[in-house]
């Protein structure tokens, strides 16, 4: 099977830029790690984001894009078209050598009991503006068929685990605005889930207090004092008790968390230590809900960077070893972009990137819709 050259596009919960990733591969075995980037959004960039998402929950169609929505889809598309052109050109890379690009889009709204779930960027005209294919809304098809299309990253995880020789099994611990964890133990097929709030409910106490986009390393969190009573009344949502499959939107938690930790009358050190501990005891509710206890955890995604939620997680989590995927060896900082140019590779050969273990679909399931430019740019390969 042949090898082919992806670019995977991520732009996650957090809102903070978009992620950039070529990843060589033939749809199962990664044969060669390309060059990574972020872009970051600037503030009025990230404000219209926002605007999108507290607009998108009126939504009912997943194709109507009202008001900021629409306008955020054509930022949206744009800055990933224009990401696109700086990272080959930053790289010398030739775009005529690059085969597909996966474009998850920016998540605005999430309720897969509802089968909706909405991810704004216009895929066709990213391969019009790029030249090159691309292959986007990847969580429609599963959520359409019952499933929750969350979270997608397991397959990549359980292709990058089969490069460890740490002790097995192993839980692949992606924080991002939502946290999300990959069991993988031999199965052929991997078992995972959302566990609850990963930095969104951190990154959104930081700005509305301080104006800054993220407890920095954890630092405030470091100098705050835990509210223990109020992680167990957060715990006591329904979610934490329900098994996998099961999926959030950014925002299931912020009113939930928000009530039962009475943030407003905590100091943002207090505030910032709590969340923090909130994160990562909700992280543990999900150990009894797999097959075994894991023993190693590796944590990619922007909560690594917190050391103080990842000395959190290592109490919560002892006696497993838990490490950083830059510590494992990985590009932690890459790794949902490099997930997004496996899975496009896969979706042009026709693999499932979803599966009953993973989302609740009915059957391993391929995802995404294919965008082919307009203007041919070249014969297409072979696939």
């Amino acid at each position: 099977m042949r090898t082919f050259r992806a670019i995977g596009l991520m732009s996650g919960t957090s809102m903070d830029g978009i992620d950039i990733a070529m990843l060589e591969t033939d749809g199962e075995m990664i044969s060669r790690f390309g060059p990574s980037a972020l872009h970051l959004y600037r503030e009025d960039e990230v404000a219209l984001l926002r605007r999108a998402l507290d607009e998108a929950r009126a939504l009912t169609d997943r194709d109507a894009r009202p008001g900021a929505v629409g306008e955020a889809e054509r930022m949206v598309t744009a800055l990933h078209a224009g990401a696109v052109r700086v990272f080959l050109d930053a790289n010398g890379i030739d775009s005529e050598r690059i085969d597909v690009i996966g474009f998850h889009g920016q998540t605005v709204l999430h309720r897969p009991d509802e089968r909706l779930t909405v991810q704004i960027g216009d895929g066709q005209g990213l391969a019009d503006e790029t030249g090159i294919r691309v292959v986007y809304d990847l969580r429609a098809a599963d959520v359409a068929a019952g499933g929750q299309g969350a979270p997608l990253v397991p397959v990549y995880h359980r292709a990058l685990a089969a490069t460890l020789a740490c002790p097995r099994p192993i839980a692949v611990l992606n924080i991002g605005g939502v946290a999300n964890v990959t069991f993988i133990d031999g199965v052929p097929d991997p078992y995972a889930c959302d566990t609850g709030p990963g930095n969104a409910l951190i990154d959104d106490f930081m700005r509305e207090r301080r104006g800054e986009a993220r407890d920095e390393n954890g630092g405030a969190a470091a100098r705050g004092r835990v509210d223990a009573g109020a992680v167990a009344r957060v715990l006591g949502h329904s979610f934490f008790a329900l098994k996998p499959p099961k999926s959030l939107d950014r925002n299931a938690f912020r009113e939930w968390v928000a009530d039962r930790a009475a943030l407003a009358d905590k100091s943002v050190e207090d505030g910032a230590a709590t969340l923090a501990a909130i994160t990562a005891a909700t992280v543990a509710t999900i150990v009894p809900h797999l097959p075994e206890p894991p023993k190693s955890w590796i944590v990619c995604g922007g909560g690594a960077s917190n050391a103080t939620l990842m000395r959190m997680l290592g109490e919560r989590l002892a006696p497993a070893r838990v490490e950083t995927a830059n510590e494992a060896g990985w590009n932690a900082d890459a790794i949902e972009a490099q997930a997004f140019a496996y899975m496009a590779v896969r979706s042009l050969r026709g693999l499932p990137i979803t599966f009953p273990t993973t989302t609740g679909a009915p059957e391993p399931m391929t995802g995404g819709v294919v965008a082919e430019p307009r203007a041919a740019r070249r014969k297409r390969m072979r696939i």
